[in-house]
């Protein structure tokens, strides 16, 4: 009990002393600043903010230090006051290290001891010296996460934040080269995703501004020139530099980053690059994969993982798919001057988007030359000449110099030892968790594209997030699934955010719709004919807004701040009571009067 009373003691001083650091810190930072804000010194500077910034975490680690050891030296005195009490406490009371459960007495370590020793000033947690010689588990690491992806960086870095001990391995070595295993840190989205897709579509953008600065007085005398290879060295660079960041933010956080694969031997070791590491938690956060079906000549088709570093870009592709990542890339490929032919073997396309989004963008890809064929389907593929031959079900043929396979992704969940651990898999190879991303083993987890739910970045961040706040936070909670905002960076792009009319109807059964399709003010000059569509759909007897939907210039912008409506559950008197800013295509948001009459 004293030993214990002791230890909340000297996490008070430390916690002084770590005020005092930070408010130095504060001071120095403000002063660099302050001084001669032209010349600073960034690295000084830099240094200064990482001091602040360990010195605050570990404030906020000696704090949730200093509540534990209240309560423990409370049950301590509680105990010895109730029953005789002989010896020292037991494991689970204030150890670092791991005597067997007949140690006779020992003077056990309490976790305030050598705290001190674990705070690193530039920045992260210090490593603790052996491996797992801090900690009561055991193992080498607190948490181990395999999957260097968004879901993974996020959860690892949090959990280190907590004063985890942590450990990440990534194979891939950055989506700046196509040999660089088409990911790296950050995951898809950083290197063969959102990032490289967007800085493609801004691209393949620029040459309807060419076209539509004509209206405005521009005129070009010569037909620009395109420096694709240009074009794709910049990318490259960027995505490299992003590369970098993650891995700077991952050790400035403490996380030991090893380059290498892993694979699960047990459900609490690991395989890292032939070396075995053993670990109290292991998140699972590998992501998935560009699937192909198999047919003939299949192999001669390339995946959104290839279309990244392409050397030149094709003078015609037939995109094959109907989903985010096919619609974006025929934008991309028509930007780019392809003349490009879309497949899709449904109906329509994007499935489980509103309808009206869905004929409307159609309407707009044919309006600008993109051959959209439905109920269409590849049945085989042949090389010819220096292109490729794709005869259709129905016996039709079509030549491209690249056919694009965009027909969907699975969880990348072979061989990473799944099953020699224990942790089950659904049909699609999906891992399969609990509401709290627990698997079928205890101590193992998994987040992000490989649990197969929303495939998302930011819902992956998000769930990393709450799992690390859950694990090593002591913050216990669940990350919320509904009304998540969404983007199709298509042309034009589209926003999206909860239920659509087809959705809400079966839900709700009679709901209110609010529609408007105009041009917008921009190509009344531009002599562009595309058209901008909005949707409100409204539960009629709470007035609640159910859904925002929109295809236009900026709908994912827009779409963002219509998520924090509904999340807060906005009515569409709330809507309509809200100030329009004139002129914008956005105010029709808050314009739209008249229902659209129930069919």
């Amino acid at each position: 009990v004293q030993r214990s009373r002791e230890a909340v003691m000297r996490t008070k001083v430390q916690s002084t002393s770590l005020l005092l650091v930070a408010f130095c810190c504060y001071a120095a930072a403000a002063s660099v600043s302050w001084a001669s804000p032209p010349a600073r010194d960034e690295r000084s500077c830099s240094s200064v903010q990482d001091c602040l910034l360990s010195a605050t975490r570990g404030l906020s680690n000696l704090r949730t230090l200093h509540s534990k050891l209240s309560q423990q030296t409370r049950e301590l005195v509680s105990r010895s006051n109730g029953e005789a009490f002989v010896g020292a406490p037991s494991s689970s009371f204030l150890r670092t290290d791991t005597p067997s459960a007949t140690s006779a007495q020992p003077k056990p370590a309490l976790l305030g001891t050598k705290l001190g020793q674990n705070i690193n000033l530039r920045g992260g947690r210090a490593a603790s010296g052996a491996a797992g010689a801090s900690m009561a588990h055991g193992f080498d690491y607190d948490y181990f996460v395999i999957g260097g992806g968004s879901g993974g960086v996020r959860s690892s870095r949090i959990a280190a934040g907590h004063g985890a001990k942590v450990g990440l391995a990534e194979l891939a070595t950055g989506g700046s080269s196509k040999d660089g295993g088409f990911g790296g840190l950050g995951g898809t989205c950083v290197n063969v995703g959102c990032v490289p897709k967007k800085l493609m579509v801004y691209g393949a953008h620029y040459s309807h501004d060419i076209h539509d600065m004509k209206g405005y007085g521009w005129n070009v005398k010569e037909a620009p020139e395109l420096d694709w290879k240009g074009f794709m060295e910049n990318k490259n660079k960027e995505i490299a530099r992003l590369n970098g960041i993650y891995e700077r933010m991952l050790g400035n956080a403490g996380v030991e980053v090893h380059n290498a694969k892993a694979k699960l031997v047990d459900a609490h070791t690991l395989d890292v690059g032939g070396k075995k590491v053993t670990a109290d938690k292991i998140l699972v956060a590998v992501g998935g994969w560009p699937s192909k079906p198999t047919f003939p000549g299949s192999d001669l088709a390339i995946t959104s993982n290839e279309a990244f570093f392409l050397e030149k870009p094709p003078k015609t592709a037939i995109v094959v798919g109907g989903g985010y990542i096919a619609v974006e890339f025929a934008n991309i490929f028509a930007g780019y001057g392809t003349k490009v032919t879309q497949l899709y073997r449904g109906d329509m396309w994007l499935r489980g988007f509103d309808m009206d989004v869905r004929t409307h963008l159609a309407t707009e890809y044919k309006e600008q030359g993109i051959d959209v064929k439905f109920n269409s389907n590849i049945a085989k593929i042949e090389k010819a000449g220096e292109g490729l031959k794709a005869t259709l079900e129905d016996g039709s043929t079509l030549e491209a110099d690249v056919i694009l396979y965009a027909t969907g992704r699975k969880p990348r969940t072979e061989d990473i030892g799944l099953e020699e651990a224990g942790v089950k898999v659904n049909e699609k190879g999906a891992i399969v968790v609990d509401e709290g991303f627990k698997t079928s083993v205890d101590n193992i987890f998994a987040v992000g594209d490989v649990i197969d739910r929303i495939a998302l970045t930011p819902v992956a961040l998000a769930e990393g997030h709450c799992l690390a706040d859950t694990l090593f936070g002591g913050k216990p909670r669940k990350t919320d699934y509904s009304d998540v905002p969404t983007a199709v960076f298509s042309n034009p792009p589209i926003g999206t955010v909860g239920l659509t009319e087809e959705a809400a109807r079966k839900e709700y059964g009679d709901v209110h719709v609010y529609r408007t399709s105009f041009r917008a003010m921009k190509h009344t000059l531009s002599g562009r004919q595309e058209k901008t569509l909005m949707k409100l759909i409204v539960d009629p007897k709470t007035d609640k807004v159910l859904g925002v939907h929109m295809v236009g210039d900026g709908a994912g912008e827009i779409i963002q701040l219509a998520g924090v409506c509904l999340k807060a559950g906005a009515t569409k008197e709330h809507f309509d009571s809200t100030i329009g800013v004139h002129p914008t295509s956005a105010e029709e948001l808050v314009t739209m009067r008249t229902r659209v009459p129930d069919a």
